[in-house]
């Protein structure tokens, strides 16, 4: 790479978040994440005509991991561009971007075990028909390891990153160390105001991964992610703040563990409390947000422990 490839945030509203989405001015042009279905009429084509480019030019569509605010807006893209952008995405996600069924079952398999609403597969169908484009495969399905050639002597090399969701993946400019991480550096949560991951092992291993391994120069993140304070982190952070979100994720991780643990250990009681069965760990850590609302991160992280520990 002769020099430095230009980053540009897209920033697109979705209800309670902001979704952040990446344009990589690369002699092939690519997007990191592609938000929810009226994101790129909404959100893209503006951003890009500031710049100087239009959605036609793009030609790679780079998903960090296969959850609806960061896939949704993946068919309206690839249409936009004539069809001709590849779409990239990690196996393990895949069905994610193949089946709008996916998702409801994925809802259903886990929150629904925590969450009292008998509406819920109705809700969950009609949210997921909304806010995904369309049904679609993958030009490159990857598993880590790949290097993506985006012309002029631009790479992106694909990091494996599981535990927020098990497909999800970093995208790392090669000579100069951008790396996109999408939801994979978690810190103190999003709006929701509690970290989210499927697998409490893989999470921690991702986040020493980019610690150790990646060391971002800058890094962006797929949401406005907060400190334990409440201060979201920018769009792009610097390598000192990557370090520092990356760092408070893995102490954040370790005060969640264990707390989950004395509670699973203790036993779970389930009762009429909304944090029910993980009341006590609600209380342990003080958080008092709303676990139902969506995307639930409570329920989602608290039952990887449960899992981890052999909760009854």
């Amino acid at each position: 790479m002769t020099q430095p490839t230009t980053i540009s945030p897209l920033i697109a509203p979705w209800g309670r978040f902001s979704l952040y989405t990446f344009f990589i001015d690369a002699p092939e042009p690519a997007v990191v994440d592609t938000g929810i279905s009226t994101t790129p009429t909404e959100g893209m084509i503006p951003e890009l005509e500031k710049l100087g480019r239009r959605v036609e030019d793009v030609r790679w569509i780079l998903l960090s991991h296969g959850h609806i605010d960061h896939l949704g807006g993946a068919h309206a893209l690839w249409e936009l561009t004539g069809r001709r952008a590849k779409v990239v995405i990690h196996e393990e996600d895949l069905r994610y971007l193949q089946s709008r069924r996916a998702h409801v079952d994925n809802y259903l398999g886990l929150r629904a075990n925590y969450i009292d609403n008998p509406d819920a597969e109705a809700q969950q169908t009609q949210m997921a028909s909304k806010a995904i484009s369309g049904e679609m495969s993958a030009d490159v399905v990857v598993r880590g390891g790949e290097k993506l050639d985006l012309g002029g002597g631009v790479t992106v090399t694909v990091h494996h990153v599981p535990g927020h969701s098990l497909g999800s993946v970093a995208y790392v400019v090669d000579g100069q160390n951008d790396a996109f991480v999408g939801d994979a550096v978690q810190v103190h949560g999003a709006a929701n105001g509690f970290p989210g991951y499927e697998d409490p092992d893989a999470y921690r291993a991702s986040l020493e991964h980019l610690r150790d391994e990646v060391r971002p120069a800058r890094m962006y993140m797929g949401h406005p992610y907060r400190t334990s304070e409440g201060v979201a982190y920018p769009v792009e952070l610097g390598a000192e703040d990557a370090m520092c979100a990356i760092t408070e994720s893995l102490e954040i991780e370790a005060r969640v563990r264990e707390a989950a643990r004395r509670a699973i250990e203790h036993g779970l009681a389930t009762d009429d409390s909304t944090y029910s069965p993980f009341r006590a760990v609600a209380e342990e850590l003080g958080y008092t947000g709303d676990p139902t609302l969506e995307p639930s991160p409570f329920f989602t992280t608290l039952d990887g422990y449960r899992r981890l520990f052999g909760g009854k």
